[in-house]
């Protein structure tokens, strides 16, 4: 079946909603800040009555991507299935929020090849690794050191800190205020939101 033209554009939808749809692709170790400073920015753009959603990684490994584990070839697919659902968000005029690990850079440019207009914002949650073992609520770090995960990204399999984010966040002593404030700063000057 052929396909049609979408019968609203995202001028339109931009119009209704008061603000542009758009990604923001968390990125950094296990244990950086990601999801923490992904739900604050969530609950921040609601109080400004902006459409938002966050997809985080390990919402996504029980559900859509349930069927993969961690080879490197997994973590792509991972990320291109996060990348594909983040995209149709931004498309339907939402801010999509990810936050995902996502070791690889060009898994994450394959990402934002996918958004239009620019709308695509990496961010990079940098934390150095030592501080993410000490917050390593999960237990995962202790794991991966003990011999019982295999690939963990930052011990056994690398991890590619972006060369040139959108914004790097200091998520090792910033506050999550302080990442707030940036990120707001960042979506005024790139016109995806405009209130204050």
């Amino acid at each position: 079946m052929p396909t049609t033209a979408a019968s609203i554009t995202r001028a339109e939808r931009a119009t209704q909603n008061r603000h542009r749809g758009a990604v923001l692709w968390l990125t950094g170790l296990s244990g950086a800040g990601k999801s923490t400073v992904a739900q604050a920015l969530a609950r921040r753009l609601f109080e400004m009555d902006c459409r938002s959603y966050v997809l985080d990684g390990d919402q996504l490994r029980t559900g859509l991507c349930a069927d993969l584990g961690f080879s490197d070839a997994a973590r792509s697919e991972n990320i291109r299935r996060a990348g594909e659902l983040a995209a149709l968000f931004a498309d339907a005029g939402m801010i999509v929020i990810c936050a995902f690990i996502s070791p690889f850079g060009a898994d994450r440019a394959r990402a934002k090849a996918l958004v239009p207009d620019g709308a695509f914002l990496e961010i990079y949650c940098q934390c150095p690794l030592a501080v993410c073992e000490e917050r390593d609520v999960k237990g995962l770090y202790r794991r991966a050191r003990d011999g019982q995960l295999a690939q963990f990204t930052g011990i056994s399999s690398p991890y590619e800190a972006p060369a040139a984010p959108d914004l790097a966040l200091d998520t090792a002593s910033g506050s999550v205020d302080d990442a707030l404030a940036a990120l707001l700063v960042l979506l005024r000057e790139r016109r995806i939101v405009h209130q204050a």
